[in-house]
């Protein structure tokens, strides 16, 4: 942070003999024509094609990076870079690097990421023959519609880049991914905080060249990458990927029970005890992706992925134990109250469509109960391990401190 230097630019290479030369030059010219003080980093993954020497001629530094990735690449790059601005962008030559000075000028502003977008709906263009029709008009367009509506980042192009970001925006971020869907956690998380400490975020509309290389073809593989990306956004949001499906099971499933219970007949069909049973499946599946919400929204905010959840906050082991007893007595009860009957009858024949109508609901509510009380352990799990790392930390603190 006391560095002199005002911005780094890292690049990932793998390879790139074809054009890392170039983009590292025009880094450098328009660092040099709009007087920013910076840095060309290269974050070299094993390349055997001289790119070093090539990016090094044109003034980078290079670090290098044993372990291999494009994620990987880039965090060892960015800890190793020195700016208090960073903008990252690939050494293919299809960003740009003479449009650094827009960058710049936003992150001076006070935004704390700028991201780049190449697609029309952000200002951008995309150059022909520069990206893959099922990248440009279903990949990037869908991806980005998704972060929008499951996070809520004004973000247009999710996949691009070519980005810039202030250093201890970056600090706070704990990025973890070391493939292609480092750049996707990056915006994610960005918004996350966005949306929980006020970050700010910020778009400029760049353009897409074709990619330069000629030795070999683009390192991103569109389906592999791109179900990486999906898994990314599910890990992300335990509120779409389980808390709002099994809100649904859950409605589902009452409605079952709101028509079987009284014998309904619904478009001349009798919903009867099938129904309730189909019922209480949805009412089985549907409260276990609450609690898997739940026990998810715990982890990543108390492991930092997620900023945590304040309504969680309250949430304690004992009252988790207390409903899942009190959903298992109630059911036990409405099994009981069958048991019993059945004892007074010589455990003889029961009339079956009336006892199911109690069988199957108790036996519901002690499996929700069961499930209730299992989570809430686990949630107690995931709390004491955070706590035993706390412990762990606080003497070393404590001891620095003094």
């Amino acid at each position: 942070m006391n560095s002199p230097l005002e911005l780094s630019v890292v690049m990932p290479c793998l390879n790139e003999a074809d054009t890392v030369g170039i983009c590292v030059e025009k880094a450098v010219r328009a660092m040099r024509e709009h007087g920013v003080v910076g840095e060309v980093v290269v974050a070299d993954n094993g390349s055997t094609d001289g790119s070093q020497d090539l990016a090094r001629e044109q003034g980078a530094r290079i670090v290098d990076v044993a372990e291999r990735g494009y994620g990987a690449a880039l965090m060892h790059g960015i800890e190793a870079a020195e700016g208090r601005f960073v903008l990252m962008g690939d050494a293919d030559d299809s960003y740009d690097f003479l449009e650094i000075p827009k960058f710049v000028d936003s992150l001076r502003q006070g935004h704390d990421l700028v991201q780049g977008c190449r697609l029309p709906r952000g200002g951008g263009r995309v150059l022909p023959g520069a990206m893959p029709f099922l990248h440009r008009w279903f990949g990037n367009p869908v991806l980005s519609l998704l972060v929008r509506l499951m996070f809520r980042i004004p973000i247009n192009d999710v996949y691009c880049g070519m980005r810039g970001f202030t250093r201890k925006h970056y600090d706070q971020l704990d990025l973890r991914s070391p493939g292609m869907e480092f750049a996707t956690e990056m915006i994610i998380k960005s918004g996350l905080h966005r949306n929980a400490h006020g970050t700010s975020m910020s778009q400029v509309p760049i353009t897409l060249h074709p990619d330069g290389r000629k030795q070999h073809g683009p390192h991103l593989r569109t389906f592999r990458d791109g179900w990486r990306t999906l898994r990314l956004f599910l890990a992300f949001s335990p509120t779409w990927t389980f808390f709002r499906p099994g809100l649904v099971l859950l409605a589902i499933g009452l409605i079952g029970y709101a028509l079987a219970l009284p014998q309904v007949r619904l478009f001349g069909a009798a919903l009867d005890v099938h129904t309730l049973l189909v019922a209480s499946l949805f009412l089985l599946l549907g409260w276990q992706c609450v609690l898997l919400a739940t026990l998810a929204r715990i982890f990543t905010g108390r492991e930092g992925m997620m900023p945590p959840h304040e309504k969680l906050e309250h949430v304690t082991v004992e009252r988790g134990l207390m409903f899942g007893i009190i959903s298992g007595l109630v059911g036990v009860s409405m099994v009981g109250a069958i048991v019993y009957q059945w004892w007074q009858s010589g455990f003889g024949t029961l009339e079956y469509p009336q006892t199911m109508r109690w069988v199957v609901p108790g036996v519901t509510l002690i499996a929700i109960g069961f499930q209730t009380a299992m989570g809430s352990l686990m949630a107690g799990v995931l709390m004491m391990q955070r706590s035993r790392r706390l412990r762990s930390v606080m003497p070393a603190t404590t001891e620095a401190a003094k």
